[in-house]
């Protein structure tokens, strides 16, 4: 008896096993995994300072600031400047009633004016790019009253 119940185990295993292969099937999919990596742009500045006039006809007094543009690798960018706050047919800095005119230019030799329609271009290195701003007081001014006189320039970066 012992020997027919290990013969009827062995064939019933058996039996299964081979039954469960013949109905193990299997079925695959595939899918994708994504991501959008999009162009990132970041800018910052230091003030413009120009050194102290004294009252009177003034001449030419030149400063220099810098904009620091961070542009993902290979993304172009524009770089433009407001008019600023005192804006007359000039920028203006002022203190109180009375205005000083200056230029920004994107040139050392301060022929290139910078504003919303003259822009600075460039290509992102995915590092920090500096790009100086070139500043000028111009001659001729008649200056009468003393004081801190100031504008607040807009850097737009456009990518």
């Amino acid at each position: 008896m012992k020997i027919l119940q290990k013969r009827i185990l062995v064939t019933a295993l058996a039996a299964g096993l081979a039954s469960g292969a013949a109905w193990a099937e299997t079925r695959s999919s595939t899918f994708d995994s994504r991501i959008q990596v999009n162009a990132s742009c970041t800018i910052s500045g230091t003030d413009l300072a120009f050194d102290a006039i004294t009252t009177g006809t003034t001449s030419n007094v030149d400063s220099t600031s810098e904009l620091s543009v961070d542009c993902s690798s290979g993304t172009t960018y524009q770089v433009a400047l407001s008019n600023g706050a005192n804006f007359n047919q000039t920028r203006r800095m002022a203190w109180g009633a009375s205005y000083v005119s200056y230029g920004l230019f994107s040139n050392a030799a301060r022929t290139s004016a910078w504003d919303s329609s003259n822009t600075v271009s460039g290509t992102g290195t995915g590092s920090l790019q500096k790009i100086p701003v070139y500043g000028r007081v111009f001659a001729g001014q008649s200056i009468t009253n003393t004081g801190s006189y100031a504008d607040t320039i807009v850097a737009t970066v456009t990518y």
